[in-house]
């Protein structure tokens, strides 16, 4: 039996089980194999197994699921691929960038890198659960890169870091280090630190989304391990207690 892939490429809202297929095949030759496909219009799909060219097994295979938390449960890591400014600050990574990063995170756990449907891509909200997004410089003249032509370039970057690394399976954890802290895990912070926000009155009737938008980065970039956040949650939890008593 394989190793389970610790790096999963993850297909939003695919319109076209075709580009699926393609993927699938740009992922194989590349050596990837862990595919998610978050609400796919039409999957399984006979013209998918009929683009994969030989990569059924990468589809047979394939976890679909219907909303970008479940593709992302226990990753501690995950980059976004766009091919336009959408106004969400973020650090921006080229394919050899966005590679380099992804196969050293693997090596500590599950890592996510997402690509957005045909047209419209990822939306903002789903490009704020990202560490970053990567941008593919094609000649702005004719930026027309197709979904499986994506999936290539960034597959085959990942190859030339694994192979010169080395590296695919998940470091275990020794002595006295955590684990990071998954996607569900921050997920789960980030509920919590919205809630004792709303609790102090933090946001004073303003709009919370700029104030949001900016913890969140600040936690993602701080690439925080299990043990610290419960330290934050616990911190958060105590001072919500001490207020209700005083109330």
């Amino acid at each position: 039996m394989h190793p389970i892939d610790p790096i999963r490429i993850v297909l939003v809202g695919t319109q076209h089980p075709g580009n699926i297929g393609s993927a699938a095949r740009a992922m194989k030759t590349m050596g990837l194999s862990r595919l998610v496909l978050v609400a796919p219009k039409r999957f399984p799909d006979p013209e998918a197994v009929t683009l994969s060219a030989g990569a059924e097994d990468i589809l047979q295979q394939a976890q679909v699921v219907a909303t970008l938390d479940e593709a992302l449960t226990g990753c501690h890591f995950a980059l976004g691929t766009t091919a336009r400014d959408r106004n969400v600050a973020l650090p921006e990574f080229s394919p050899s960038q966005a590679a380099t990063d992804l196969v050293a995170r693997s090596v500590q756990g599950d890592v996510a890198l997402l690509f957005g449907r045909e047209r419209t891509g990822l939306e903002n909200d789903e490009l704020q659960r990202c560490h970053g997004r990567v941008f593919i410089p094609c000649n702005p003249d004719y930026a027309s890169l197709n979904l499986a032509a994506a999936v290539q370039v960034l597959s085959y970057e990942i190859r030339l870091k694994r192979l010169a690394s080395g590296a695919l399976q998940p470091k275990p954890v020794e002595g006295d280090e955590q684990a990071p802290a998954s996607m569900d895990q921050m997920e789960r912070l980030f509920s919590h630190l919205g809630e004792f926000m709303d609790e102090v009155d933090f946001h004073k009737g303003r709009s919370p989304e700029k104030v949001t938008q900016r913890l969140r980065r600040l936690f993602l970039r701080a690439g925080m391990d299990e043990r610290e956040i419960k330290i934050v949650r616990g911190l958060l939890a105590d001072t919500q207690r001490l207020l209700r008593q005083l109330k």
